[in-house]
C-alpha cells in the first residue's frame, strides 16, 4: 500500500446510536488531515457537516485509499465481504462487544491514526471463503464469507443428512445439526463455540467443525487452504436447512442441493497498529491468564 493517504472511507455501524460520539470526532480528525472523506450513507445521516460525501461500498472501494470501520465485528464482516474485491485496506474501531477484528479502541483512536498516517503500522492479509450453491446442476447463489460458511438446520428439531467431499475424495456421511466451514479468522467465532481449534490467521487452512453430530467420533478437521469442499445435501426436509455466510446472508436449502466452498482468490488487507499482537488479543478476549 502507498503510505500517502489522500482519501478515507468511513463505514459506520448501521442504525446504532453508539457510534454517535466516535463518528463526528473521527470526521473532525480527518478533516484536520485534509483528506477526502466518503461515509456510508446510513452513517452519513448521523452527521451534520457538509464536507463529507455520502457513498456506497463501490464508492469507498474505488475512490478511497483506506476504509475505517466504526462498529463491531459484525460491521467489519459486512465491510470485508463487500470490499475485498477492491483490495482496499481496512481499519477496525471497536464500538461493539467482543472485537476480535476491530482492534482499535475509541479511547486511543487518534493516537493510533497518527501512527498510521505517519506510516507506522503493519498490514496483515486474511483469507476469505467463496461459497456457491447448486440446484439441479445450476448455480443459483454465491457469496463471500470472511468468518465462515455454515450449513445449519432451522425451524425444526430434525437433523440434516449430507455427504462431505474434500478435493473429490469422500470424507463421510453424517446426520447432524450442520457443519461450520471456517477461515482461520473465523476460528475464534462460531467454530470456537462448536469445539473447533484456534488457528493463527496467517495459516493457509480451512476448518470444518460439525454441529452436534449424531456420531460422537465426528470431530473437527483442518485441511489445506487450497482445498475444494463439497457438501451434498441428502435430506433436509424442504426449507428446514439453510446455508449462511458470516451469519448475515442466508438461503434456504432443498434436498439434493450441493454447496461448493473454496478459498477466495483475493485476500483482505487489515491495517493494525505497529505493536499489534494476535496472542494479546486472544488473552484479552478469551480471558486467558
Amino acid at each position: 500500500m502507498n503510505n500517502v493517504i489522500n482519501s478515507v472511507g468511513i463505514i459506520g455501524k448501521t442504525n446504532d446510536p453508539i457510534i454517535n460520539n466516535t463518528l463526528p470526532r473521527l470526521v473532525d480528525y480527518l478533516q484536520g488531515k485534509d483528506v477526502k472523506i466518503i461515509v456510508n450513507e446510513a452513517a452519513a445521516k448521523l452527521l451534520t457537516c457538509s464536507t463529507v460525501t455520502p457513498g456506497d461500498f463501490n464508492d469507498i472501494g474505488t475512490l478511497c485509499d483506506i476504509a475505517i470501520v466504526v462498529g463491531g465485528d459484525g460491521s467489519f464482516l459486512t465491510a470485508a465481504r463487500n470490499l475485498v474485491d477492491y483490495e482496499i485496506p481496512l481499519i477496525g474501531v471497536n464500538e461493539g462487544r467482543l472485537g476480535f477484528l476491530v482492534d482499535i479502541l475509541p479511547d486511543n483512536l487518534f493516537e493510533r491514526l497518527d501512527e498510521i498516517f505517519n506510516g507506522n503500522f503493519k498490514i496483515e492479509e486474511r483469507s476469505l471463503l467463496h461459497a456457491e450453491l447448486f440446484r439441479d446442476g445450476k448455480r443459483i447463489s454465491e457469496s463471500n464469507a470472511f468468518n465462515d460458511v455454515i450449513l445449519h438446520k432451522w425451524n425444526t428439531v430434525r437433523m440434516i443428512e449430507f455427504d462431505t467431499y474434500i478435493n473429490d475424495q469422500f470424507v463421510n456421511s453424517q446426520r447432524s445439526d450442520g457443519l461450520i466451514i471456517s477461515t482461520p479468522t473465523g476460528s475464534t467465532a462460531y467454530a470456537l463455540s462448536g469445539g473447533g481449534p484456534l488457528i493463527h490467521p496467517s495459516m493457509d487452512a480451512i476448518l470444518l467443525v460439525p454441529i452436534c453430530p449424531h456420531t460422537l467420533s465426528n470431530r473437527p478437521i483442518v485441511v489445506n487452504g487450497e482445498s475444494t469442499i463439497v457438501l451434498d445435501i441428502q435430506e433436509c426436509f424442504y426449507d428446514h436447512a439453510q446455508m449462511a455466510c458470516d451469519g448475515q446472508i442466508s438461503i434456504a436449502l432443498h434436498d439434493h442441493d450441493k454447496i461448493v466452498i473454496t478459498k477466495k482468490n483475493k485476500t483482505l488487507r487489515l491495517i493494525h497498529p505497529a505493536d499489534h499482537n494476535h496472542f494479546e488479543i486472544l488473552r484479552a478476549k478469551l480471558g486467558w491468564g
